[in-house]
């Protein structure tokens, strides 16, 4: 098995993959474009779920990439051997190209041959899909494994939980899958022990997704009109196997940024069992804030949405680094480690390396405000709670309102020879978060993901809107920030550091309907990253669609980067009327609108 570094390996699949016929192309925004369904990218699939539905990609039918990713759903497992909430997917991908065969070939010639990782073979485990009401058995996975030359003992058929990749949101592509794991040499837990334990024995490292279905918004699933293959093989995971250490934290990618928190702390990485999650956790947390601040359509931190989450990694980085001894407002150094680590890859991280720290820098100021306001109202009320325990709805309180940890309320709770009930506070925490994913499955149902003419309308406003207040407010730098778009409604984010006045926001409305009612042709071509620079093109160059791009236009006032849908006619679009417009984020607004006939 070839020992190698992180970045030997992006280099290696994608050398690999453009062997094979695929086109490499970048990584796509870690904040979803048009797409309401999820705050972030949460997968290799996602910047691509409109090419697995069939719509024609300009780079062709086989491509690859890394691509940048966020979960936040295990947040609270960071700190042990492998949960990160940033983590970079390494996937190939067939467009109604290749499918199973290939596919399980070309994973196994990568992972197996001297040539490429050179895996022991007999150290691989492997996971078909069992089958059940929605779709069959996956035998034809199973049997061309073992064609390849797996033991038949190495293979097991899970079920739909284990063995299934559902849509990026509610709704669209998915499919069975195949997963490969890797054996560490631990001993079972018990007889029974499969991949599909969680004991830490088996380590999946590559996942082929066989994209044969659309899952339906009633829950069922149709065949899509083409089958696609997605895979992904995580990279910080694939590389701890590399180079055999217990911990993606032990790897190469992290070593300079363990390495500037210890000389910050005074401590060592691996001083106590506490001490090495409080690291990882800083380290993880540092690591991912600083990858969305960076980020060409990165958000800033706030109260709702992407930036509550930025908000929160950050604030928890902080709590972990007080814990550590890290003296105040020192998380911008352990950011330039990781810009240190990761600007080359992506150069992003170093171009808005200013605006990383700042905003570190900021929140960190912020935070340490809202610990002095929630230890004044805790020494206010601590008097005041029968048989010495402090309820979980106030608990409860003193973080939501606050920002107050439930650690430290514990911890000053002990110092007052108090105690708090921490079941009534993760009751209250699971009612308030019951809320709030109630709140966001109404506030991102629909969208692009919905391609209904409507939809594709209101899509088409967004791009007017966006050159309208270019005009208006005299400034070529305003530039997308997101969007989220129903058949009913849009909403635009876009970077402007003031509120508007009414006299710019009607001159912007009635700029848009003037081009709506000038009834102008919306058209698309195909061109080059260069090329489209060259016509004056609004768009992230590059940021998802690799060296050939779409460009859609709209008369002689807007041409944008995007992948559609629109409708064919400014005319289409009926009367453009602004109902709302507010602050996002830092340096951010907010304008709603909707479109009367």
């Amino acid at each position: 098995m070839r020992l190698l570094k992180s970045s030997e390996l992006r280099k290696l699949y994608l050398d690999f993959f453009r062997e094979k016929g695929h086109a490499i192309i970048p990584s796509a925004s870690l904040i979803p474009e048009n797409d309401p369904t999820v705050l972030f990218t949460t997968a290799g699939m996602h910047p691509l779920v409109p090419y697995l539905m069939g719509a024609k990609h300009p780079e062709g039918t086989r491509l690859a990439d890394v691509q940048k990713c966020i979960r936040t759903g295990d947040i609270d497992e960071v700190g042990d051997t492998s949960h990160c909430t940033f983590f970079e997917m390494l996937g190939n991908w067939s467009l109604g190209d290749y499918f199973k065969k290939e596919s399980i070939a070309y994973s196994w010639e990568f992972l197996t041959s001297d040539k490429w990782l050179g895996i022991d073979k007999d150290k691989l485990y492997f996971t078909c899909f069992a089958g059940d009401a929605d779709a069959p058995r996956d035998t034809y996975s199973h049997d061309r494994w073992v064609e390849m030359g797996v033991d038949p003992s190495h293979i097991f058929y899970l079920d739909k939980k284990h063995n299934w990749w559902g849509p990026a949101g509610i709704t669209g592509p998915c499919g069975p899958d195949t997963e490969i794991f890797y054996d560490t040499g631990k001993p079972k837990c018990c007889p029974e022990c499969d991949p599909s334990c969680s004991c830490g024995k088996y380590l999946e490292i590559w996942n082929n997704v066989f994209m044969e279905y659309n899952k339906q918004a009633d829950g069922s699933y149709v065949p899509l009109a083409q089958h696609n293959v997605d895979t992904g093989m995580g990279l910080d995971r694939t590389i701890a196997t590399l180079q055999g250490v217990e911990s993606v934290y032990d790897t190469d990618a992290f070593t300079g940024i363990i390495k500037t928190i210890e000389e910050l702390s005074g401590k060592h990485y691996k001083d106590s069992p506490e001490v090495t999650r409080a690291f990882r956790i800083v380290a993880d947390h540092i690591r991912c804030a600083t990858f969305i601040l960076g980020d060409p359509r990165g958000v800033t931190p706030s109260n709702v949405d992407q930036g509550y989450i930025l908000r929160r990694l950050i604030r928890r980085a902080i709590r972990f680094a007080m814990q550590l001894g890290i003296p105040d407002n020192k998380l911008d150094t352990v950011a330039g480690a990781v810009i240190a680590q990761y600007g080359e890859v992506y150069p992003e991280l170093t171009a808005n390396r200013e605006k990383i720290m700042t905003e570190l820098d900021k929140e960190e100021t912020r935070f340490q405000k809202a610990l002095r306001n929630g230890t004044r109202e805790f020494e206010r009320i601590k008097g005041s709670f029968e048989n010495g325990v402090i309820d979980g709805a106030t608990a409860f309180h003193l973080y939501d309102t606050f920002g107050f940890p439930i650690e430290f309320t514990e911890e000053l709770a002990k110092e007052n020879g108090l105690r708090v009930d921490a079941e009534g506070f993760k009751a209250a925490f699971e009612e308030h978060q019951k809320k709030s994913q109630a709140g966001a499955e109404q506030r991102f149902k629909g969208g692009l993901a919905d391609t209904s003419l409507e939809t594709a309308r209101l899509h088409s406003a967004t791009h007017l809107l966006q050159a309208a207040l270019r005009k208006v407010l005299n400034d070529s730098t305003i530039s997308q920030r997101g969007s989220n778009i129903t058949a009913e409604r849009l909403r635009f984010d876009f970077s402007f550091g003031r509120k508007l006045t009414k006299e710019e926001l009607q001159q912007v409305e009635d700029q848009v309907n003037e081009w709506i009612q000038a009834k102008a042709p919306i058209t698309c071509e195909e061109m080059t990253v260069d090329e489209a620079r060259a016509q004056g093109a609004v768009g992230l160059f590059g940021d998802k669609y690799g060296e050939r791009v779409k460009v859609y236009t709209m008369g002689t006032f807007s041409k944008e980067i995007c992948g559609g849908p629109h409708a064919g006619n400014t005319g289409e679009l009926g009367h453009f009327k602004i109902k709302k417009e507010e602050a996002s984020s830092s340096g951010v607004r907010r304008i709603k609108a909707v479109l009367e006939y």
